[in-house]
């Protein structure tokens, strides 16, 4: 399970998928035949966009635990 707080502070989700438009990092969030997508950040480049998605791959990667939490950054 993966929480994320959103880059402005006004949520927290639970993703299944996070994946990066552009400039825009957006989480699938839902059941099997419901998902639907929420902004998490905007950056200023597609490639610090992909910094922060490797950023999250490496939390999960070295979690033990069921429930891995994340904040994204503000730039």
């Amino acid at each position: 399970m993966l929480w994320i707080i959103t880059q402005n502070k006004q949520s927290l989700v639970n993703v299944k998928e996070v994946t990066v438009k552009g400039k825009n990092i957006e989480g699938i969030i839902g059941s099997s035949n419901l998902d639907w997508s929420k902004s998490l950040g905007k950056y200023e480049s597609n490639e610090r966009a992909l910094e922060i998605v490797n950023e999250i791959f490496t939390k999960v990667e070295e979690s033990n635990g069921i429930s891995v939490t994340f904040t994204m950054p503000e730039k």
